[in-house]
């Protein structure tokens, strides 16, 4: 692991931090108003959160709705086959191993130190059956063992190089690799972050709609109107998408969020192209000031 320079969690009133080989600093901050509860903030980029008493409490708003989607994809505690591209300090991985136990789950993440880091600082369930590997998410992704193929329930991308989403996880390529792991009911979920104008998030949905035959949108209304930075989730699969529920959930969180599909969808697509790995850039940067937010505050 590179050199920690902060205390291990619990102990004096530092935060444990480390150094990660490609230069973030990560840190684990205690939630002041959320006892037993922390966030991952890598290079001032609160990453994830993470309550290790109540591994179902997801404190980000795009989580939560990512979260939804994983109480529809299956009967209710049944268990799944689940693909996480993106560690982070695993808040999902966590979720589904808590509310559909038995579930089987692999991990991607590039940073090994960041692994490490969070194993020791935020252990997981012992009872959980998540297998780590570690290496670039779409290399990764492509060399999934073969038993995987047209098995996996839920694939998550949720892939950040500090703020921004890198350019070759966002292609019609990538995702028709991911395509080729999902079963016939299988539902990706996608989180993108983009502001004014939302060009990238446009692109991203209609590559999504290029590789997959249904697809719909999850996003804060105020972000719809282009009049601040924010998450887009993104939902793909070949099956129709079970998501009868999913508009009364999402409007009813604390931080309201509408379901964009079918013939709203295509007008929120209109003319933006098709993404290709001839023509990926990552997502756009966003004011520093955008993650300023209070420990324990939803992001």
């Amino acid at each position: 692991m590179s050199e920690n320079r902060g205390r291990r969690r619990g102990e004096g009133d530092e935060n444990a931090a480390v150094t990660l080989s490609n230069g973030f600093r990560a840190v684990v901050e205690a939630d002041r108003h959320q006892p037993g509860a922390f966030t991952l903030v890598v290079d001032g980029t609160p990453q994830s959160h993470v309550a290790l008493d109540d591994p179902t409490y997801l404190s980000f708003e795009y989580v939560r709705r990512i979260g939804h989607a994983i109480d529809l994809v299956a009967v209710e505690g049944q268990p799944i086959t689940a693909v996480h591209l993106g560690g982070g300090a695993f808040t999902l991985p966590r979720y589904i191993a808590s509310t559909r136990p038995g579930s089987r789950q692999q991990v991607v993440e590039l940073e090994s130190d960041l692994v490490d880091f969070v194993r020791e600082n935020l252990p997981l369930p012992r009872e959980a059956q998540i297998r780590i590997r570690h290496g670039d998410a779409r290399e990764v992704l492509a060399k999934l063992p073969l038993g995987l193929k047209g098995t996996v329930d839920f694939l998550v991308v949720d892939v950040f190089s500090g703020a921004r989403t890198p350019a070759h996880v966002t292609s019609m390529e990538f995702y028709t690799i991911a395509a080729g792991l999902m079963a016939g009911e299988g539902i990706l979920a996608a989180n993108v972050a983009d502001g004014a104008g939302l060009a990238f998030a446009r692109s991203q949905a209609a590559t999504l709609s290029a590789v997959f035959a249904h697809v719909a949108l999850v996003v804060d209304p105020q972000v719809l109107k282009s009049r601040r930075f924010g998450n887009v989730v993104m939902f793909a699969s070949d099956a129709e998408l079970p998501f009868d529920r999913l508009p009364r959930l999402v409007a009813s969180d604390p931080t309201p969020a509408k379901v964009v599909e079918g013939a709203e969808l295509k007008a929120f697509i209109a003319s933006a192209p098709v993404v290709t790995d001839q023509t990926a850039i990552p997502s756009p940067p966003p004011a520093r000031s955008i993650f300023q937010v209070k420990p324990g505050s939803a992001s």
